[in-house]
């Protein structure tokens, strides 16, 4: 095992205090293939090997690299809780783990979570004191025959087309920090750009006689603007931070700013109680027509599909690093956002599309939901779905380069079939998705089976490789009668398109890998193709054909000036499957100065400046 700590950084910028310690590094670890580690007593004994945590067992980064599929996993470690923190509430962090969590310190059970993407605590107050040992242990079971949330972690042994190695047990970082009796707990930030104002949610953990709750909003010249209220009569007090004229920046892509943010609780006594550091933006997104706009100005969101794997890492980024390696890759090659498909991203990935000017879809992990089985290439849907998306939400509703939501992709559900769970838990999820936070749009589902007629957005998912069938194909928007998938024997997915943005939200996916084309040339004399990768549609068979392939399938999309936007598939080779504009190890793959240029201005970007113009 490495002497390093693996991802030191602090896993929650939007909420940060001094008291705290980072718990990556060697940890015990067992398999549990039967799933009796319970009934073995591996609660109480010391476990066999060892992993590198915060590293999927999966991972070649783990140490471990046990690829088989585990029903459960089990994790020991123990720290010794700082001296200093004496008198304080101890909390102890995951930020994700795969996927039914169970957490003991010191023999008792102190908490439990379902769900493989969102993060939890436990609070060890009367569990573990200060300056003692804290003996952590989890057991993580993750079941192929249980219904759950996978994203593309393959339910078949092999990896197999467009699904990937699994990831099992903890994946993200795991800390402990100090907090007072009485703290504040995750921030809820709505922004209002129409009142130059942001309206801020502090909830606190007591609301005590006298205690109040302040706000100071900072640039680098200073104070914005400061704030304070009672903290003693809701149990989320609330600020209104009303930013004078010329103080206002609106986050953008072209400027991402980001003000300071200290959020403080005082005493009766004026004594402060807790100090937290954030940051906070002002912008806004609206929905004009067919038109999506940021700030009021019509913005083409020339996106890419992000599934965030690393082949030595899996869903775990290897390193910071590696987070902002990923956005500066995909802008150099001329898109501005990307879908952030099929996984929830480490915090610290949203944190820097903030600080970047990065336009992202939050996205839940759910791919290929329907009414099919447990195993194989589609899942059952869940209430637990909805609980699940709810943390997504809470989570990451601060981050202003989140402008818009996905719950579902892929749904598969034929209109005249009768209701189903999966129509009930798609109702679910956008509604409680709309209510949870009304001010970005919400995509019922992307793709397939768009079922409320209410979605703010509609979409399709199309890999025609042809670029003048594509065009053809899209034709149809201008009339208000756009693309919209089908099942295999044309039966209709969908409810009625109602004139709302609309976009191609994957498309592309263009099938190339020289080393094997070349393989597959030398051996033409036998008729054999030895290709062992997979991409949509016939591969191409130079790099040149990419390039044109790339710039007709764009330049559709790019001249319909009823389109808002596009996505295409996608940032990076994964694995067997080869479509990515970068390798899987992040090295160039094309020249990204054409995969640019081939996404310059064009009739729909045209379209939105014409709106936007004085006197239109």
């Amino acid at each position: 095992m490495t002497s390093a700590q693996p991802k030191p950084e602090h896993p929650r910028p939007q909420l940060f205090r001094q008291n705290w310690i980072n718990l990556n590094g060697t940890w015990g670890f067992e398999i549990d293939a039967s799933d009796s580690g319970l009934e073995r007593g591996l609660v109480t004994r010391e476990l066999q090997g060892e992993i590198l945590v915060p590293f999927a067992p999966e991972s070649a980064l783990s140490g471990v690299e046990h690829v088989d599929f585990m029903e459960a996993v089990w994790y020991r470690h123990t720290v010794t809780v700082p001296q200093e923190w004496a008198g304080q509430r101890i909390l102890l962090h995951f930020g994700a783990v795969d996927h039914d969590a169970t957490v003991w310190v010191n023999g008792v059970e102190v908490a439990r979570h379902r769900g493989g993407f969102t993060p939890f605590s436990a609070d060890l107050t009367g569990v573990a004191e200060a300056g003692a040992e804290a003996l952590i242990v989890v057991r993580a079971r993750d079941s192929r025959h249980e219904m759950q949330a996978r994203g593309k972690q393959a339910t078949w042994y092999n990896n197999t087309h467009c699904q990937y190695t699994r990831t099992t047990g903890i994946w993200q970082t795991v800390w402990m920090e100090a907090v007072p009796e009485v703290h504040i707990k995750r921030l809820r930030m709505t922004p209002n750009l129409a009142e130059s104002a942001i309206t801020l949610e502090v909830p606190v953990s007591q609301n005590r006689a006298g205690h109040s709750v302040s706000a100071v909003l900072s640039d680098k010249a200073g104070v914005t603007v400061e704030s304070a209220t009672r903290a003693d009569l809701d149990l989320t007090p609330s600020l209104r931070l009303e930013i004078p004229a010329e103080s206002l920046r609106p986050w953008s892509i072209e400027d991402p700013f980001l003000y300071d943010l200290e959020v403080t609780v005082r005493d009766a006594a004026g004594t402060v109680v807790d100090r937290v550091a954030s940051y906070a933006a002002v912008r806004s997104v609206a929905l004009d027509g067919k038109v999506v706009r940021i700030n009021g100005k019509a913005v083409f969101q020339r996106l890419i599909l992000d599934q965030g794997y690393w082949p030595e890492s899996l869903m775990t980024s290897p390193s910071e690093a590696a987070l902002v390696e990923d956005i500066q890759l995909a802008m150099s090659a001329g898109f501005n956002g990307a879908r952030l498909h099929e996984k929830v991203f480490e915090e610290r990935f949203l944190y820097h599309a903030d600080r970047l000017g990065y336009l992202v879809w939050g996205e839940f992990g759910d791919w290929g939901v329907s009414g099919g089985g447990t195993v194989g290439h589609n899942q059952k849907p869940s209430a637990s779905f909805v609980g699940q998306w709810l943390e997504v939400l809470k989570r990451d509703f601060n981050h202003p380069s989140i402008i818009g939501w996905c719950p579902l992709n892929e749904t598969h559900q034929i209109m005249h079939d009768r209701p189903t769970v999966l129509d009930d838990v798609t109702e679910a999820m956008f509604w409680a998705t709309k209510l949870a936070d009304p001010t970005r749009p919400v995509i019922d589902a992307s793709g397939y089976s768009h079922r409320i007629r209410e979605t703010d957005i509609y979409d399709s998912h199309s890999y025609e490789q042809d670029p003048d069938r594509f065009r053809i194909e899209q034709q149809g928007l201008s009339e208000g009668k756009p693309f919209i998938n089908r099942s295999h024997d044309g039966q209709e997915y969908s409810v009625p398109y109602a004139g709302q943005p609309y976009f191609v939200s994957e498309f592309g996916g263009i099938w190339w890998n020289e080393d094997e084309a070349r393989r597959a040339a030398q051996e033409a004399g036998l008729g054999t193709d030895v290709a062992t990768s997979w991409g949509y549609g016939q591969r191409v068979g130079s790099e040149e054909e990419f390039y044109e392939r790339f710039d007709g399938l764009c330049k559709a999309l790019l001249e319909n000036p009823d389109m808002f936007g596009y996505c295409y598939t996608q940032l990076t080779d994964v694995f067997q499957e080869k479509n990515g504009v970068f390798n899987f190890d992040r090295s160039t793959k094309f020249d990204v100065d054409r995969l640019r240029a081939s996404q310059a201005r064009t009739a729909a970007i045209e379209a939105m400046e014409e709106r936007d113009a004085p006197g239109m």
